[in-house]
């Protein structure tokens, strides 16, 4: 590791085998706390490369624990995380409103590293016991169209380098990596990244792949479409950018969808959201994540029939019920 670090702080650039290879020595524990928190801080540094990125992601797939659910053909929807904005868990929660509207879910999530509350921290509140028991998950899909794969029980990489993560408390480039690697493998995917050059990258990636994708941002800053200011959309049929008036939502600011100081708190604003009892500008963030995952379960749907259909998930009561029973299979 000491020679590979010299060459990296000398602005030197991994090809796709190298990176590849220095993830898998990582989860074999070849590696102590130090060098692994050197080899991350590079990448805060300098863009990660194509190459880098896909070589991290060749190892973190060829040591993952493959998980068969082809037949539900779900859809995952995830955040790079990283932006900074502590927002709730505007992801999770859209999640739940498409399964509510009736499609299959299979979120792979993950602590969080640089947030009060991730994915998992926001699950495991509600008494969600995490498994890695695939009747376990085809049964959760079977009755309530969800089911949660928690990211260090597929991936020993990640678990591996979680007590680093935690203690640098900042985004690292296993933040780019997570949406990559669910070992589900769906073939659809709603991407949220914090910044333009980010999505260009994503969005080469997944044109090399069979995934039928959608990558947002909002242009000030959030991995997710916040509605703070406008954002855009890339898909595998081209690429757009909207105001929130232009598709008929309000504006909202920061504070609004703030996602408290603790992860009780974090799991009271999401239960808030899925039952209704909230604020019009956290319902409204929640819905329009939702809207564009569902296009892409349905590429007939207009994005106004698809923000009704999400609206109307939360309204009827359907993705609360579905948070609910999900909790009861998997606790």
């Amino acid at each position: 590791m000491k020679s590979l670090l010299y060459r990296l702080f000398e602005h030197s650039y991994l090809d796709r085998a190298e990176a590849r290879d220095v993830l898998i020595r990582m989860a074999r524990g070849e590696y102590n706390d130090s060098q692994i928190a050197a080899f991350m801080t590079v990448f805060l540094m300098r863009s990660i490369t194509p190459d880098e990125l896909s070589g991290f992601r060749d190892a973190l797939l060829e040591l993952c624990l493959p998980v068969q659910l082809d037949d539900y053909d779900a859809i995952d929807i995830v955040g790079t995380g990283g932006d900074n904005k502590n927002t709730f868990n505007i992801s999770t929660c859209a999640c739940f409103v498409v399964a509510g509207a009736g499609y299959p879910v299979v979120k792979h999530g993950n602590y969080g590293a640089s947030s009060v509350s991730g994915a998992s921290n926001v699950m495991e509140a509600h008494g969600v016991k995490f498994t890695d028991n695939v009747e376990q998950l085809k049964k959760s899909l079977d009755q309530c169209n969800m089911a949660f794969l928690h990211a260090p029980f597929f991936n020993p990489a990640l678990k591996a380098v979680a007590p680093v993560r935690k203690a640098l408390g900042v985004r690292t480039f296993f933040n780019m990596l997570g949406p990559l690697v669910n070992p589900s493998f769906p073939k659809k995917q709603l991407l949220g990244v914090y910044n333009l050059k980010l999505m260009r990258l994503y969005s080469y990636l997944y044109q090399q792949s069979d995934i039928d994708f959608a990558v947002v941002t909002s242009l000030d800053g959030y991995d997710e479409i916040s509605l703070t200011s406008d954002f855009k959309v890339v898909t595998s049929s081209g690429e757009s950018i909207f105001s929130p008036e232009e598709i008929g939502l309000s504006r909202c600011t920061e504070a609004d969808l703030y996602g408290g100081e603790t992860v009780a708190q974090a799991a009271e604003i999401f239960d808030g959201v899925l039952t209704g009892n909230t604020t019009q500008a956290r319902k409204n963030a929640v819905v329009v994540n939702a809207a564009y995952a569902l296009q892409r379960h349905d590429h007939s749907l207009s994005l106004q029939q698809s923000l009704a259909i999400a609206r109307e998930s939360i309204d009827s009561g359907r993705a609360w019920k579905v948070l609910k029973t999900f909790v009861s299979l998997n606790s």
